[in-house]
């Protein structure tokens, strides 16, 4: 078992047994021998039905994740320069982690599409995550130089259309939007870079594209109504708070 799932499991049966003991003890302090007795109950109960242990397992690392997740709120929402569509004044953004050489990623691109054209209260943040070798470290390189710029949007779309962003296809976009595709990474974009690394690990997002909308974090190529979901999901809950 890995470190990680060591923390899950003991994690779990604390969660099981305390929520058991505070059942018991509602009306009081429970005893030594209450408690006990519950932990015995919780023990048996899992050896009986271990079905339960992956959901309730799946439901603690869910629950780890959110308290990330509004943990870092502020950062993994705030764009990088203009790195990002939609409404200023959206009710619900969603971030997506991507990597240019992913083609998960540019499978994507239609679902986003879709998403900013039927629902006029969303913001997409995109989060640059290098992760597929070099190539994908200069394409990172040269789409945050086009933040900086008004045309962002446009940019994005044509390197994914390029196909695979090698070198030739980097240089023809950046020139095409009057970047530099031999310019030096600036510290900011370094630094955003190192930042999205950062949230990576705090996020536990295991590769591209990784989405963070609401308290919840999604991975892959989920789909239009994946994520149309994980979207309604994070609405209703802000209209709860």
């Amino acid at each position: 078992m890995t470190e990680k799932g060591m923390r899950v499991t003991i994690g779990l049966a604390a969660l099981l047994t305390g929520a058991a003991a505070g059942a018991v003890a509602a009306g009081g302090q429970a005893s030594a021998a209450d408690r006990s007795a519950i932990e015995r109950v919780v023990h048996d109960y899992i050896l009986a039905h271990p079905e339960i242990l992956p959901e309730a397992m799946d439901r603690l690392q869910q629950r780890e994740i959110a308290k990330a997740v509004r943990a870092n709120r502020a950062v993994i929402e705030k764009p990088f320069a203009n790195a990002w569509e939609g409404a200023a004044d959206a009710d619900v953004t969603l971030v997506e982690f991507f990597d240019y050489a992913c083609g998960y990623c540019r499978a994507s691109l239609p679902d986003i599409d879709r998403l900013l054209r039927e629902d006029k209260h969303i913001k997409i943040v995109y989060r640059e995550f290098p992760v597929l070798g070099p190539d994908s470290e200069e394409a990172a390189r040269i789409s945050l130089a086009a933040a900086k710029g008004t045309r962002y949007a446009a940019f994005h779309r044509a390197l994914y259309a390029s196909g695979r962003p090698d070198t030739r296809a980097r240089s023809n976009v950046a020139h095409q939007f009057g970047l530099n595709p031999n310019e030096s990474l600036t510290p900011d974009a370094a630094q955003e870079i190192a930042a999205n690394r950062d949230l990576q690990r705090a996020l536990n997002l295991t590769g591209t594209p990784s989405w963070v909308v609401g308290d919840r974090v999604l991975s892959g190529a989920v789909g239009y109504d994946g994520l149309k979901a994980a979207i309604a999901e994070a609405r209703s809950k802000r209209g709860q708070s």
